[in-house]
């Protein structure tokens, strides 16, 4: 790379060229659903709302139109929806328009009414058409009469905007602090901006690829969202491990090509097996049946893929063209920094001298912040997640002070017309429903019947799963319930379901791949194992605050009571992916040490001496960077932040610069021995140079 830097400069700069000119249209480009269970019950019933009943599915619009003064039978109000429908008319993406039904859509005091726009397009669509039209029907309220779009598709429609403002906004704190630490980190100007301009690269190509991805299959628009934080936090990462063990190599060898070379043969190859160790993680999240979750996955390796791409071709071209300019810009105290850092070579000292009150203290704290772990409960998001001023909520909050609380949140049944009356019959007697409207005959004259079935509690309550499985048990066999609660709730249990087999799937691959890199089977082991530990502390501590409260008031939201559905599949894998990043950082530089001196006290110190300083720099970016997403008004990118910070300031304080040091102190040779069939069959992998 360093040799040829020419020809790797060119083709990168075409690469971000052609992938740059369709970057800035990521947002306006990809989806806004896909929370559903493919192969689920309720996404056949949408379905078939969708083929035979004109759209009036889950994706539908509802515009729901009310009047203090004025019942929705007055001129001024059937004005305000004769001007609704023609919206929806001129839009071929809308289905048929139901006006508002007395007895099924309409308020018992007459002054609240919904109008339905079916859904004529996929999920992903009907969220863009919201997005077209939902400031033309908002304009339609007056002093008179209040029009406000509901419905998911509505819902997904203002979620989206208010999760991609507080994703710029925490971007616009994070990239400033970043900056700061990293000058702090190495202290030279030319060298901290190496990592942001290793980054900006990795995402302008990631959020191109994921333009072009998307004109082949939708992909949701939180997968650049979570691609801009990792790709930030990664790409950080690998180039504070590559930058300074080249500034290292530099000052001893004082040629840029041969310190290149003997970066990558050393850290260069800690950053690959990082970088193929968080892929392997988060393809773990592709068995789960949900496009939103497959997509938001897709993003992550596509970003991911973007930085280690980076790191391994442009960074070293960079490097070697560089050459003693790395240090441009240094600050005073820079000149004195050694790669070998003192504190942290006396720190390895101090827990190589009294490994066990480390080691006891450490599991302590790590056991008490897991316990939590044990209570936590998941549900799918509610409505708390939109801002209080957010169209979609007013009009959802008003539904329920008019019709009742499970009104927002009507169950579909679609049933054969030879069982409409007994599955009416079922559905009125079922405990937890209030009203079942009348069976209503398909539009296009199949054999089918649609009825809706309304909830006696909010959508989002936890007793909303009971009543969904009584209902479809006391139904005739052929009905079928979905509309929007039922499909969050089949969402939730086929994440529920899949989840003990990710994680399985996660530690097996984590491990294989600990296990190549190091050769050895019982650092490997307990590598995986203790990355386990700041998981599962991290969820406790998402348990306290999420779930039960602890500190919402000082971070301005109002619990749930529940983590939101998809964090515990998501965040294992992330949070897995980013303790694994460190543990080969440090293990490699461990091996390295142990590989030239075969001493495994040597091994345990001075790994920690070399990469101490690097693993405390990069948990400090990661930690700023995910921590400014709790400034976040949204609650799922404030959990997000809070819980991934967490897992990341506990994973490098606790583990990586205490237990895991220790454990190699513990283990001693043993750490690093490895049966001879093992080393026969596993690559021969090295950390030292030459």
């Amino acid at each position: 790379m360093a040799t040829n830097s020419k020809w790797v400069l060119g083709v990168w700069l075409i690469v971000l060229v052609a992938l740059g000119a369709a970057a800035p249209s990521v947002f306006n480009s990809l989806a806004g659903a896909g929370w559903q269970a493919n192969g689920s019950e309720s996404v056949r019933v949408r379905e078939l709302a969708q083929e035979h009943f004109g759209g009036n599915s889950s994706a539908a619009v509802q515009v729901v139109v009310h009047s203090d003064t004025k019942p929705i039978t007055d001129p001024a109000v059937q004005q305000v929806l004769t001007e609704a429908t023609a919206v929806f008319q001129g839009d071929d993406r809308f289905g048929e328009v139901i006006a508002p039904q007395p007895g099924m859509s309409i308020s018992p005091d007459g002054h609240t009414g919904i109008l339905i726009a079916g859904a004529n397009a996929s999920t992903d669509e009907m969220v863009k058409a919201v997005d077209d039209l939902k400031g033309e029907l908002s304009a339609l309220s007056g002093d008179v009469v209040e029009v406000y779009p509901t419905g998911a598709s509505a819902l997904w429609s203002d979620f989206n905007k208010a999760n991609h403002d507080a994703m710029i906004k925490a971007e616009m704190f994070s990239w400033p602090l970043t900056m700061a630490i990293m000058v702090l980190a190495f202290g030279s100007l030319v060298a901290a901006g190496l990592p942001l301009l290793l980054t900006l690269a990795g995402l302008v190509a990631s959020a191109g690829g994921l333009v072009l991805l998307n004109t082949v299959t939708p992909i949701s628009v939180w997968a650049m969202n979570f691609a801009m934080m990792f790709a930030l936090a990664l790409g950080i990462d690998y180039a504070l491990f590559i930058v300074a063990r080249f500034r290292d190599s530099l000052s001893k060898s004082g040629d840029p090509r041969s310190a290149v070379a003997e970066t990558m043969d050393t850290a260069g190859k800690a950053v690959a097996l990082s970088g193929l160790t968080v892929l392997v993680s988060l393809s773990a999240v592709l068995l789960v049946p949900a496009p939103a979750v497959r997509t938001m996955a897709v993003g992550i390796m596509l970003a991911v893929t973007f930085v280690l791409a980076a790191t391994l071709t442009l960074l070293p071209a960079v490097l070697g063209k560089l050459g003693r300019k790395v240090n441009a810009g240094s600050l005073p105290y820079a000149k004195r920094q050694q790669h070998r850092s003192p504190g942290f070579h006396a720190w390895g000292n101090l827990l190589h001298k009294h490994p066990w009150p480390f080691a006891i203290g450490s599991l302590l704290v790590l056991v008490a912040l897991s316990i939590p772990v044990l209570g936590l409960k998941v549900a799918m998001p509610s409505i708390e997640v939109v801002p209080t001023d957010a169209p979609v909520r007013q009009g959802y909050e008003l539904v329920q002070a008019q019709m009742g609380e499970g009104a927002p949140g009507m169950l579909q049944i679609v049933a054969p017309t030879s069982e409409a009356e007994a599955t009416a019959a079922a559905a009125k007697s079922t405990e937890g429903i209030a009203m079942v409207t009348p069976p209503t005959p398909a539009l296009d004259g199949s054999d089918y019947v649609m009825l809706q079935a309304v909830p006696n509690v909010d959508p989002s309550d936890s007793a909303m799963g009971s009543i969904l499985d009584r209902l479809r048990a006391d139904l005739p066999s052929q009905a079928l319930v979905g509309g929007a609660p039922a499909e969050n709730l089949d969402l939730q249990q086929a994440l529920n379901d899949y989840l003990p087999v990710i994680i399985g799937i996660i530690l097996t691959l984590g491990f294989i791949l600990l296990l190549v890199a190091l050769q050895a089977p019982l650092i490997a082991i307990l590598g995986t194992v203790v990355s386990l530990l700041s998981t599962a502390a991290a969820f406790g501590v998402a348990k306290l605050i999420f779930q039960d409260g602890h500190g919402a008031g000082l971070l301005g939201f109002t619990p749930q009571g529940f983590l939101d559905g998809w964090g515990p599949v998501f965040f294992f894998a992330m949070i897995f992916a980013i303790a694994m990043d460190y543990t080969v950082f440090l293990l490699a530089t461990a091996k390295e040490h142990y590989e030239e001196s075969g001493d495994p006290k040597v091994a345990h110190v001075m790994g920690l001496a070399h990469s101490g300083r690097v693993i405390a720099a990069a948990a400090a970016v990661m930690v700023a960077v995910f921590f400014t997403f709790a400034l976040a008004d949204p609650l799922p990118p404030k959990e997000m932040g809070i819980i991934l910070g967490v897992a990341v300031l506990l994973d490098a304080v606790l583990i990586r610069l205490v237990l895991l040091p220790v454990l190699l102190r513990l283990t001693g040779h043993a750490a690093w021995w490895s049966p001879a069939w093992l080393r026969r069959v596993l690559p021969n992998i090295s950390f030292s140079h030459g």
